[in-house]
């Protein structure tokens, strides 16, 4: 069929045929991380194979992104034909109608991706989003720096283990930082990952009456443990800081340890990114007082929003964009280190995949032992690790990832911060009538 439509084409124009053959345009709305930047750089192989499409690309930071793309679909704009979402939107924007059903072909082998993957972008057993990387967190460090301080790092290690590696190897007039932390305010950006941090010192975003618990002594001990650890062993700035700006750090030589996304191995072990790709090494996430929800289960995911005149055209991308056949494409221009990983049970079979990939291993024990359902010490209504599943979680998130910042930043302390975050949580919470 791709063959017809291209001679097609190629008839119309050696015939000279003006608008036989008229183009669709698709806008793809998607995060500036690398894997989506090396996405738009292979675009041209879709269009050659689809010549009836043509890729328009928005490309945002995160938290403009997220911004973006939940008023354009919540307000019916239109601006976009295929979205990058997440598993907080997907569910919640899939029961509500205001995505489209993905449905396709034999050949994409829907029972390769992996279950939390596919399991956290549905709702029922309809597929509201695909996912083009998933990901979990972990700790990545610098083995040379830690085995010189005579310490060492083992899988789910204390808080307080982390906090004496940290000033063991930090060394400023050296340039480099004993830990690298998110700072930025957002819910997805310094709250992604305080959220699993405090989960670890048994916190809870709300009761199973959906009170805020922002005013608790577990968010509290977290908060504290979090600034004080940033204030002495971490970069200067560190309130700016998200996954871009620490990513450019580590692959610097300027981070001794980094606590985020496991999708960020394949940057910081590649040597052609990375100044210290051959002394970077693995473990599972810090704990406290549990593991339950020390790291998080993320898929950054590619939906197309309801009411799309260019439904079939936008399906097609996304199911060229997460399949096996782009992950062998990516494989073949970049090496299997580079390739998309956290989505299929293919790609961690691969033999060349595990050869290549020295963090395989630790990015799949973390995927896989991230459980949404099952992520704070005491009960709540709510599922998810670093997000709470509810529509209001993500002004509330912004909220208080503004106050944890600001107190990150020396302009409030702790205990204020946590109060002004208690009160717009509470605010929120009663403005939708979870109580009174």
């Amino acid at each position: 069929m791709k063959k017809m439509k291209s001679s097609v084409v190629a008839l119309a124009m050696s015939l000279g045929v003006v608008g036989a053959v008229q183009a669709t345009d698709l806008t793809i709305a998607t995060v500036n991380n690398g894997h989506m930047v090396e996405m738009q750089k292979h675009s041209s192989s879709f269009e050659a194979a689809n010549p009836d499409i043509n890729l328009k690309w928005v490309t945002l930071e995160e938290s403009a992104l997220r911004q973006r793309v939940t008023t354009d679909i919540a307000t019916k704009g239109g601006q976009f034909d295929v979205m990058t979402i997440g598993m907080y939107e997907a569910p919640i924007w899939g029961a509500k109608g205001w995505l489209e059903e993905l449905t396709f072909s034999d050949a994409y082998d829907i029972d390769d991706v992996l279950p939390a993957m596919r399991g956290g972008l549905s709702v029922g057993d309809k597929l509201y989003a695909a996912p083009f990387y998933g990901e979990s967190s972990m700790i990545m460090y610098r083995k040379d720096l830690v085995a010189a301080a005579g310490m060492t790092i083992e899988d789910n290690p204390s808080w307080g283990h982390i906090r004496d590696v940290a000033a063991a190897i930090n060394s400023p007039e050296d340039g480099v930082y004993g830990i690298c932390l998110r700072g930025k305010p957002g819910w997805g950006d310094n709250m992604a990952f305080l959220t699993t941090m405090a989960n670890s010192f048994g916190a809870r975003w709300f009761d199973e009456d959906w009170k805020p618990q922002l005013d608790q002594p577990a968010w509290a001990h977290a908060v504290t443990f979090y600034i004080d650890l940033l204030t002495k062993y971490g970069p200067p700035g560190s309130s700016s800081n998200s996954f871009n700006e620490i990513l450019a750090l580590y692959n610097e030589g300027k981070c001794g340890m980094w606590i985020d996304a496991t999708i960020a191995a394949s940057f910081v072990t590649d040597p052609k990114q990375s100044k210290v790709a051959d002394q970077v090494a693995f473990a599972q996430s810090p704990v406290a007082v549990t593991n339950r929800g020390a790291n998080w289960l993320w898929a950054w995911s590619l939906a197309v929003p309801a009411g799309t005149q260019k439904s079939a055209e936008a399906q097609k991308f996304i199911e060229w964009a997460t399949s096996k056949e782009y992950i062998e494409l990516v494989a073949k221009a970049k090496g299997w280190g580079s390739v998309p990983t956290g989505t299929r049970t293919s790609t961690y079979n691969n033999p060349k995949f595990q050869n290549a990939a020295v963090f395989a291993d630790a990015e799949l024990k973390a995927i896989l032992s991230a459980d949404p359902d099952n992520s704070t010490l005491e009960p709540t209504p709510y599922t998810g690790v670093q997000f709470a599943a509810i529509p209001e979680f993500q002004a509330i998130g912004v909220a208080v990832g503004q106050q944890i910042s600001a107190a990150l930043a020396g302009k409030l302390t702790v205990e204020k911060a946590l109060e002004q975050a208690q009160k717009a949580a509470d605010r929120e919470m009663r403005k939708a009538r979870y109580y009174k």
